[in-house]
């Protein structure tokens, strides 16, 4: 544990330097959240978050149900709009932005959640030819048959790197959980993300399967720079795959530094 005293430990002043990530450089930085706050009728489900992320850094967001995970990673693309605070993706602000400008920077971030949101009576190969979608102009190619050549090979090539390129034609529901996800991640790179948000994307898996999918994300951020910030409650998840911990509670972030600065015990004190 290096010496680092328990969360419960800290006095409030001093949570956010115990194990504090260095501030990268203002040009890598593909995620700038300052001063977040949300809130759904009474509650305040963030409180004044701040961090940001290099690039290519894999950062596992932990704790405990309602602390507040999910909406930050939701308020992080809009998709929930945050009551105040600023949000900047891939160098754009987010808050106040115009559909166009918002548009642009969600066809750079990939999308994996739990679910894995397959078309069930689609090919494989079929489902992460939707992908392109993202950032394709003019008519919609829905189906493997009508897209391009050149998109139903580089479709291949994605199922190629997350290992399923012998299953291209199978149909989503002949696939195991950990192939679905697998596939689901194939679709995400379809857009060629610069930055992926996966909300607990094993979390419906078993061990196995979910460490194939973990180390496929790691693989992502290590050979593509791609930035991957993930969602998890599995504490040997976080030790170690990602590059950063950031720990939330009630909508505060408690808990920010390295897997090395942390203990499987100094993690499951954080949950209790």
């Amino acid at each position: 544990m290096s010496g680092l005293r328990s969360d419960h430990e800290l006095r409030p002043e001093e949570r956010m330097e115990v194990g504090a990530v260095a501030a990268p450089a203002q040009d890598e930085i593909d995620l700038a959240v300052g001063n977040l706050t949300k809130r759904f009728g009474t509650m305040t489900v963030l409180n004044d978050v701040s961090f940001s992320v290099s690039r290519s850094t894999v950062v596992a967001l932990i704790g405990a149900n309602g602390a507040g995970k999910s909406t930050l990673m939701r308020c992080c693309m809009r998709l929930i709009e945050p009551d105040a605070g600023s949000i900047a993706v891939l160098g754009t602000s987010l808050v106040g932005a115009e559909k166009s400008a918002l548009s642009r920077v969600r066809s750079q971030v990939g999308f994996v959640f739990q679910k894995h949101n397959l078309s069930t009576r689609l090919s494989a190969l079929s489902n992460v030819v939707h992908g392109v979608q993202s950032r394709a102009h003019g008519p919609r190619t829905w189906h493997q048959m009508l897209a391009p050549q050149r998109v139903r090979e580089e479709a291949m090539k994605m199922l190629d790197f997350v290992g399923l390129a012998h299953r291209a034609s199978s149909r989503a529901d002949q696939l195991s959980g950990g192939q679905s996800q697998r596939v689901a991640i194939a679709r995400a790179l379809m857009q060629r993300p610069r930055m992926i948000f996966a909300d607990e994307p094993v979390a419906s898996l078993d061990p196995m399967a979910g460490q194939e999918v973990m180390e496929l994300l790691v693989r992502l951020a290590r050979t593509r720079n791609v930035t991957v910030v993930f969602t998890t409650h599995n504490i040997r998840h976080a030790l170690d795959y990602a590059d950063r911990i950031i720990g939330l509670r009630a909508g505060t972030i408690v808990m920010d530094g390295p897997p090395r600065h942390y203990s499987v015990e100094t993690l499951r004190t954080f949950y209790a």
